[in-house]
């Protein structure tokens, strides 16, 4: 991308496991060998690997680097995954005897009122793909394609909150630093706070938050300086 004059492309924390691998390495540093554990990423329940294609397939595909044929067949996958958590949302199980029936068969509690089968698979114990057990219900859905609505559907809960963290994060990622700030100039910072952003010159104040020795205090007073920066004449 450099060689062709075009942007850089960072994956961010919340993308890949390599996003967060460059960005300690950059941010943090090291003295020891460095082991990427999932422990090191906060966004780790987005990092899951039943979900890389539908990551990372879009921007491989925007670099040449996924074929055309490839890229359509995880957009057709991601497609019906998404076609198949309406249909489970749509279908309503009626608390009947039948109903209560098949559900004891499961090993899972009997309805008190009528439910979606969305809502059923939240239970412990049910299985997307035993939806088709039902009358009414298609079953000709691939496994994978039952396993990626699973996992969507019983965690949606905690994968939603987690993405809401991820974008309360990214409003400071977006935040970018100018290339030729001065930070010794920047008054009512601690000295070693000034020398590590000094070092390692983070490009975004969500970068420069995740540094080892900068601390809220600094980054709030890194705030103000850019915002008296960005009310300068001549600066937009």
């Amino acid at each position: 991308l450099k060689n062709r004059g075009k942007p850089t492309l960072i994956l961010r924390r919340d993308q890949a496991y390599i996003g967060v691998l460059i960005d300690d390495l950059v941010t943090k540093g090291t003295l020891d060998p460095y082991r990427l554990l999932t422990s090191r990423a906060e966004h780790r329940l987005l990092l899951r690997h039943d979900n890389a294609d539908a990551r990372l397939s879009e921007t491989g595909w925007k670099l040449g680097l996924v074929p055309q044929e490839v890229y359509e067949t995880l957009k057709e996958k991601r497609k019906r995954v998404e076609d198949l958590k309406e249909t489970l949302k749509t279908h309503v199980l009626p608390a009947n005897a039948a109903s209560n029936r098949m559900l004891a068969n499961m090993g899972s509690a009997p309805l008190k009122n009528s439910t979606s089968l969305y809502d059923l698979i939240k239970r412990p114990g049910i299985r997307a793909k035993s939806v088709g057990d039902f009358p009414g219900v298609s079953d000709d859905w691939d496994e994978s394609v039952y396993e990626l609505a699973e996992i969507d559907i019983k965690y949606e809960g905690y994968i939603v909150k987690a993405k809401k963290q991820a974008e309360r994060i990214m409003k400071m990622e977006d935040m970018e630093i100018p290339d030729g700030i001065d930070y010794r100039t920047i008054e009512h910072m601690a000295l070693e706070a000034r020398d590590k952003l000094d070092k390692v010159r983070p490009l975004t104040v969500g970068q420069a938050s995740r540094i080892s020795g900068v601390n809220p205090s600094d980054i709030s007073v890194l705030l103000l300086h850019l915002r008296k920066i960005k009310a300068m004449p001549g600066r937009s």
